[in-house]
């Protein structure tokens, strides 16, 4: 039975449009007490919901198994037209005009550490000025970014994003270009980095899988050489706090380099052979292309985007 089908069966008297949020978060979370906390509302008030809507749907909707609720098969068809109905109803109310400075809620984006370090401050003053009740939750950019602009659990995501499917938009933001970081009392701070100096460091490159060559790997390969990676870190700050502490180098993004050198702990270097640029993008789900809301959001990542360049200067 598809959702069409379901929706048939259902007396739409007994709806209001706060039952199906609900549904939305139950389904999202599997879980009543983090779809609550995720709406702002308490634990009982979230069980009565969700009473509700199995008398709605004559459906457990969620189902006790072992470690946690799954969702039934009902649950799962209407899951998909569910999210694209809220959404639909989303961009309905927004066709009033969009008041950034009277706007609630959430903006939902998705970045790393290092987009979220260059951008966040800049983006922070632009809300703080322009739409000071506007919350913002950023999760990690992973490798299922696109799907979650598809499933519309984020609104926008920062980061280097080569291909757009369809349906998807994309904006370059700025390019980004590696250089080499390390301590400021480091014995080869002081010294021009040659090739040899630099293939004669220990480094450490950040990883998130832990396994496959980096950039400057990569490159040194095209040439017939290869550097010691002594430490593969999670991500960037891990590894500037490494660094920082030891006499490793890293070679990483140089708006990154400047946060870390505009604290005083480090210098950076060009690295002895070219590795290109880096192009940073925002992308977006089409069917948010022509909302007020996340047109004036995209302004803002653009601006704070060209903020954090003019800084970086």
């Amino acid at each position: 039975m598809n959702y069409i089908e379901i929706m048939r069966e259902v007396d739409f008297r007994r709806i209001d449009l706060n039952l199906l949020v609900m549904l939305e978060a139950l389904l999202d979370e599997k879980n009543v007490t983090r779809a609550a906390r995720r709406l702002g509302m308490s634990q009982p008030a979230a069980s009565r919901a969700l009473g509700r809507l199995r008398a709605l749907f004559a459906d457990a909707l969620l189902v006790d198994g072992p470690g946690g609720y799954f969702l039934s098969a009902r649950a799962e068809d209407m899951r998909p037209m569910l999210r694209s109905t809220l959404a639909g109803i989303s961009q309905m109310l927004e066709l009033s005009p969009f008041d950034p400075a009277t706007a609630t809620g959430d903006v939902r984006l998705l970045m790393a550490d290092l987009e979220a370090a260059v951008l966040m401050p800049h983006l922070l003053a632009r809300f703080s000025d322009e739409a000071p009740a506007l919350d913002l939750n950023v999760r990690a950019l992973g490798s299922d970014a696109i799907q979650a602009l598809e499933d519309d659990v984020a609104d926008a995501a920062v980061g280097l994003i080569d291909e757009a499917p369809p349906g998807i938009h994309r904006r370059r933001l700025y390019d980004e270009r590696l250089v080499t970081l390390m301590r400021a009392e480091h014995p080869a701070a002081r010294k021009k980095l040659t090739l040899d100096r630099f293939l004669a460091l220990d480094h450490m490159v950040v990883s998130i899988t832990g396994i496959g060559p980096a950039p400057v790997d990569a490159a040194l390969a095209l040439i017939g050489r290869e550097r010691r990676v002594k430490v593969r870190a999670p991500n960037f700050f891990a590894a500037m706090e490494i660094a920082a502490g030891s006499d490793l180098v890293m070679t990483l993004p140089l708006s990154l380099a400047h946060v870390g050198a505009a604290k005083g702990r480090f210098v950076s270097q060009p690295p002895p052979l070219d590795l290109g640029k880096f192009p940073m993008s925002l992308v977006w789900h089409a069917r948010h292309q022509d909302a007020p809301r996340h047109i004036w959001l995209r302004r803002a990542i653009v601006g704070a985007a060209r903020d954090g360049e003019l800084a970086a200067r």
